[in-house]
């Protein structure tokens, strides 16, 4: 499978079902009495953090995902059923956005869930207006539309130590002696086209997680070669542990590309705890790596670990360094979202508030009750319309669109959208 780290979805929580209008048959009752059920609410879209899974393909070509509506009420008040959530399992470690970049939940715990969109509430039956003063309702809610929005999905690998390097310098050899890892291996630039995740286990109920991420190059803060698009993923991480081709022409200046790509891309990952070691030492002589390692202390206050990896030179040292290194104290993100969290987006608030803007020919009142009301409301029934003006006169409504000027016979619109509209 492809790895794919950010996709742009379109997702739509199920519409309430509506309310039903009848009338059971039973004598001396006026119309027989009102017995119509209320609407089933509409499924939501939970997005959970799936360990299992490491990337975001199977949303290259599904983009666009809805849950089930509400079904509609029926005779006898029988409530409709609600509609079945649609829970969409996502890499750990997966932030969910809005269109506009807003931060809705960041995955950050293992199975994790959040409602990101929704459901629609199911509209009333008539048997749910019955009072002293209606005693024979001819009007049902409609169901209510369930949230609907662009969603920017982004994943950032979580792993405790990044090893990071230039291409070539022997990540993916390293990964696959630390670890359980698998990494393909050649003899060619950029044979690492994906990050690759290994497990170091220290002993039975601890372990240490790498990512190898691919090979950056100079410029590649600024989007140049095959690694600047994985440089988010380090942004996870507790620590680097930064690889070094002690064979290279120059290991020192290697070495200062990467760290001046790290702080081009970001401050943060620029401080980062390092662990710098210099590979492939195997036959090197004594005084050609004391002349790197000397030139390389004057460079950084990282500590130096030389080994070779395709030997297992210095990999039990290593080793201990990383076990160090993972148990440095560092916040992942916020996990103050858990199962239960409800992200909303777009809603006010104060539900109760609202505002009235005088438009050309009509008057628009803007607010999330009076709004999510009028979404249920029937305009084409009269008492239907009644009710919606009842709830308008006792929220000051009315009271304020007087104050506005507004005359009879004037029109009236919730929100932006025009199928919400009556007549003053």
């Amino acid at each position: 499978m492809n790895f794919v780290d950010k996709a742009i979805l379109s997702i739509e929580a199920g519409q309430g079902g509506n309310g039903h209008k009848s009338f059971r048959h039973e004598r001396y009752v006026n119309k027989g009495g009102p017995d119509g059920g209320d609407g089933g609410d509409g499924g939501n879209i939970i997005f959970e953090a799936n360990n299992n899974q490491n990337t975001l393909a199977r949303f290259r070509f599904n983009k666009r995902l809805e849950a089930e509506d509400g079904q509609a009420g029926g005779k006898s008040n029988k409530h409709g059923k609600k509609g079945s959530d649609l829970i969409v399992k996502v890499p750990l470690g997966t932030q969910i956005r809005s269109s506009d970049n807003h931060l809705i939940i960041d995955l950050i715990q293992p199975n994790q869930q959040a409602i990101v969109a929704r459901g629609g509430k199911g509209g009333f039956g008539n048997a749910h207006f019955i009072s002293s003063t209606r005693q024979a309702p001819d009007f049902a809610e409609k169901g209510e539309p369930g949230q609907k929005l662009e969603v920017i999905l982004e994943l950032k690998l979580i792993a405790d130590i990044a090893l990071i390097g230039l291409p070539n310098v022997g990540k993916s050899t390293l990964l696959t002696k630390l670890s359980n890892a698998k990494a393909e291996i050649a003899d060619y630039p950029f044979t690492t086209l994906i990050p690759n995740l290994g497990v170091m286990d220290i002993d039975k109920s601890h372990s240490v997680l790498l990512a190898d991420i691919p090979g950056l190059i100079e410029g590649a803060s600024h989007g140049k070669g095959l690694g600047h698009q994985f440089l988010r993923h380090i942004e996870r991480t507790k620590a680097v542990l930064h690889l070094v081709d002690v064979y290279s022409v120059d290991p020192v200046k290697d070495y200062l590309i990467i760290r001046k790509e790290l702080a081009k891309y970001s401050n943060l990952l620029a401080k980062l705890p390092e662990l710098v070691v210099l590979n492939k030492a195997e036959g090197l002589n004594i005084k050609d790596m004391k002349s790197i390692l000397k030139n390389l202390q004057a460079q950084t206050k990282s500590k130096i670990v030389v080994i070779s990896a395709l030997s297992g030179l210095g990999l039990k040292e290593l080793r201990q360094d990383l076990i160090k290194l993972s148990f440095v104290d560092k916040k992942v993100g916020s996990s103050k979202s858990s199962r239960s969290s409800l992200p909303v987006i777009n809603i006010l608030d104060d539900k109760k508030g609202y505002t009235i803007e005088v438009k050309k020919g009509y008057y628009q009142v803007n607010g999330f009750n009076i709004e999510r009301f009028a979404s249920r409301t029937d305009f084409s029934n009269p008492q239907a319309v009644d009710r919606i003006k009842d709830i308008m006169r006792r929220n000051g409504i009315t009271h304020s669109l007087l104050r506005a000027k507004i005359k009879p016979g004037d029109t009236i619109q919730f929100g932006s959208n025009q199928a919400y509209r009556l007549e003053f």
